[in-house]
């Protein structure tokens, strides 16, 4: 049984704690909040034991193996870093880090402490039905294909305290903590459009901004050799669409890229064929599994070809999302920080 710790007190971090529950594999112990009040309120009723507002001493004194990071995006690199220095296997909620050269020190730090593992936790990649899905757009572009759009939008209630002009903001609407609609959803886009097809020739990012400065939604345009992907994301309007790609005369289409319930292969003769694997209540349940397997035995050869391709798809996800923001001129604190 993984011991695990926590740095987030919030939904995702619930839904989470759920899908480590159902694993089997995880019980969470120790609790970090900015108030003790707070880590005790979120972490008794999951049998946590030990309660922190003390960052440092989370780690050093905390009874756990594995640190599961939700805090705001531009705090994800100086927490994994002590994670790290401390030996731990981090899971980061996406984004993982903000910028290209965070993501450098953090291998850097890792090769120094190769007792760690760090993980970017992207549900969707891990799920056997999703997974089915990339073998059919494979098998598609044996044939041709024509590209893709993948649409991620749902409105946030956050939001609300935007629109009222309610200070201070929620942090995902806010630039110091690197927040904005490609910083949340936008992710799950991106991890899309790269394990389709992996790394763009270029791409450009047209978004809309809020009061706040960030971007509330957005379009990113990806383009490959033969063809462009089309993202559509944002947390200020409900998107019913499904996410499509594109044969000559066939269609492979996701009901949702990061919550896929469904996913119908339409041929050159509009048949519909249901693609059939099995799916988890929790969305989170496949990649907590993953990650309990590696942790478990972090030196298997098996477990560390699977690790190196998660960092390499990660690395390349934050490089993407790094350009996207510089082809709209969309620049956080922490990017001069890493400069």
């Amino acid at each position: 049984m993984l011991k695990l710790g926590i740095i987030g007190t919030h939904i995702i971090t619930d839904q989470m704690l759920d899908a480590a529950k159902t694993t089997g594999k995880y019980q969470l112990t120790a609790v970090y909040s900015r108030t003790l009040d707070r880590a005790k309120e979120f972490g008794q009723p999951y049998g946590a034991t030990e309660f922190y507002d003390d960052l440092e001493k989370f780690f050093e004194d905390g009874d756990f193996d594995v640190v599961y990071i939700a805090s705001p995006n531009s705090l994800h690199y100086q927490q994994a870093r002590l994670a790290i220095e401390n030996d731990k296997f981090v899971i980061v909620e996406k984004p993982a880090f903000v910028n290209p050269s965070e993501f450098s020190g953090i291998q850097s730090l890792l090769a120094a402490h190769p007792k760690a593992r760090l993980v970017e936790a992207a549900r969707h990649i891990h799920t056997p039905l999703y997974k089915e899905g990339l073998k059919k757009v494979d098998e598609m572009k044996e044939h041709y294909v024509q590209g893709a759009t993948i649409t991620v939008m749902k409105y946030s209630s956050r939001y609300d305290k935007v629109l009222a002009g309610e200070e201070p903001y929620p942090n995902i609407f806010t630039l110091k903590y690197a927040g904005g609609a490609l910083m949340d959803l936008g992710v799950y886009a991106v991890y899309g459009a790269l394990t389709m097809f992996g790394q763009p020739q270029s791409v450009v990012y047209y978004p809309t901004l809020c009061k706040t400065g960030v971007d509330a939604k957005g379009v990113a345009i990806l383009n490959y050799d033969k063809f462009s992907m089309t993202l559509n994301f944002g947390k200020t309007a409900n998107s019913y669409l499904p996410s499509e790609v594109y044969g000559l005369k066939d269609t492979l289409v996701f009901d949702s890229i990061f919550e896929t319930q469904k996913v119908t292969y339409y041929d050159a003769d509009k048949k519909a064929h249901q693609l059939d694997a099995p799916v988890e209540k929790n969305s989170m349940t496949d990649e907590m599994n993953d990650f309990a397997d590696l942790f478990n035995d972090p030196d298997n050869e098996e477990q560390m070809k699977k690790y190196k391709g998660w960092m390499d798809l990660s690395e390349m996800v934050n490089s993407v999302m790094y350009s996207l923001r510089q082809s709209a001129q969309l620049e956080f604190p922490a990017d001069k920080d890493q400069e």
